[in-house]
């Protein structure tokens, strides 16, 4: 017979006392604590991001351009996890601030594909040039560490999800 896992939440700690209310706090939820992350790296950004007139996402999508050139659209949304309908108007407006082209595949006309401008790549030198952020993170030395680890946390839940339930 298998076993049963916990009824618990799946970030959440087990009841530090018998009612069990001391595990229901939000502060430890580990999906709070990446949430509120995410939200306060928004902040961090957005002063600096603001004056280059870029949103977060089409920062993003620049630097992940920036690391490869003639992407497909679908390619880069899988990259940024974005479907192509919420990507392609944040394209469009690069394209129009001209940081970045988009053509049709000629191999396959359905496909659009995207590459930085000079102009691109220049504008990604001028975020955060002195390293601020990442000071501001306070880690140190762990960064690398950490963000690893995230990235592992988001590869296992996505993994998790695409698995079928094992009973």
């Amino acid at each position: 017979m298998p076993t049963s896992k916990s009824a618990k939440a799946p970030d959440m700690p087990a009841p530090a006392s018998p009612a069990g209310k001391e595990g229901r706090k939000l502060s430890n939820f580990l999906c709070f604590a990446v949430y509120s992350t995410n939200l306060a790296f928004g902040r961090a950004y957005k002063p600096i991001l603001d004056a280059l007139g870029l949103t977060y996402t089409q920062y993003i999508a620049l630097v992940a351009l920036s690391e490869e050139d003639d992407q497909t659209v679908s390619m880069l949304g899988e990259k940024l996890f974005l479907e192509s309908n919420t990507l392609t108007p944040i394209l469009k407006k690069l394209e129009s601030t001209g940081y970045l082209t988009r053509h049709r595949d000629p191999a396959d006309e359905r496909q659009v594909r995207v590459s930085l401008t000079p102009a691109g790549r220049n504008l990604l030198l001028d975020v955060d040039p002195g390293g601020t952020l990442i000071a501001a993170t306070g880690l140190g030395d762990d960064f690398p560490v950490v963000q690893q680890t995230v990235t592992r946390l988001r590869d296992n839940l996505l993994r998790a999800q695409a698995e079928p339930e094992k009973s």
